[in-house]
């Protein structure tokens, strides 16, 4: 899962400040982290005065950002959804489908990808209680939230705040509980398991019992984390090779390009042609034009 998230976040890297930075995490927390990022970090003022409005594809995991401005996030499912306001640090659930993000001006901002099962480990809930929305980290860590942004302000560097970051991190894995091993077998097989019943048979558990733990550590259903696996393949594809597109869709596993295109807009808000032409679109981000 890691080398997956590693290299997409290496993708989005090249639409981000010259200071971003994404690595993997100190060896103690890469049982929970898949990895972890600061962007902007060395930039004199957090907040910059260029603003941003994008189409955000789902990953399948809970991420964790603190955003270092005192500007805030908007953030709504849909172009006619009432947007949510965000301020400071925030979680944002496994999702199944594509969000809309807007700010006023780009800014400063470190964050985590968590692994399946950390969220109840370093956030106290099971990820399928933050899924499909974004949530107020200091609803999970309190005041030490607070705590933690105001030391990330006053960082020299990029490195520096991962570090902070990473601190806090390893203070909370005393609460840490483990994915059960059934499931984890399961996810280390994913996407190779196309189908459910498979997975169900790996994990030695029966088949409710599967889909509540699995639920629990990622948020998602299988079925719909392997939909997810599969629209990130798609999105490289699309991007990375000039095959036609019924090709793609046959080998990302669709069953035909109008089954791709049908699923692909559903979950990313745009067609697959769409997105493979628009200039500056990654594997997670594709820029929408400023209303």
């Amino acid at each position: 899962m890691e080398r997956r998230l590693l290299r997409l976040s290496k993708l989005d890297e090249r639409r981000g400040s010259a200071d971003a930075i994404t690595r993997l995490p100190v060896a103690a927390l890469r049982p929970f982290v898949a990895l972890v990022w600061a962007s902007g970090a060395d930039a004199p003022d957090p907040a910059v005065t260029q603003a941003a409005s994008e189409l955000m594809l789902p990953t399948g995991a809970t991420h964790l950002a603190i955003r270092l401005s005192e500007q805030p996030l908007w953030i709504s499912d849909t172009d006619s959804a009432a947007p949510q306001r965000f301020e400071g640090a925030m979680i944002a659930g496994a999702r199944k489908r594509f969000y809309l993000r807007r700010s006023s001006a780009l800014a400063s901002s470190v964050g985590a990808v968590l692994k399946p099962g950390a969220a109840r480990a370093l956030l106290g809930v099971c990820a399928h209680e933050l899924a499909g929305a974004h949530t107020a980290l200091a609803a999970a860590w309190g005041a030490s939230c607070n705590e933690l942004r105001g030391r990330l302000l006053g960082a020299r560097s990029g490195e520096e705040r991962l570090r902070l970051l990473e601190a806090a991190l390893l203070a909370r894995l005393p609460l840490a509980c483990a994915v059960h091993p059934g499931v984890a077998a399961a996810l280390g097989r994913m996407p190779e398991l196309s189908r459910i019943r498979d997975a169900v048979q790996l994990s030695g558990l029966s088949h409710r019992q599967f889909i509540a733990r699995f639920r629990e550590a990622v948020g998602l259903d299988p079925k719909v984390y392997l939909r997810v696996l599969r629209l990130q393949a798609t999105a490289r594809a699309l991007r990375s090779h000039t095959a036609p597109l019924w090709e793609i869709a046959l080998d990302s596993g669709y069953s035909d390009q109008a089954h791709m295109t049908r699923e692909f807009t559903e979950m990313a808000g745009v067609t697959p042609d769409r997105y493979r032409s628009a200039p500056d679109a990654t594997s997670l981000h594709l820029p929408l034009p400023v209303p």
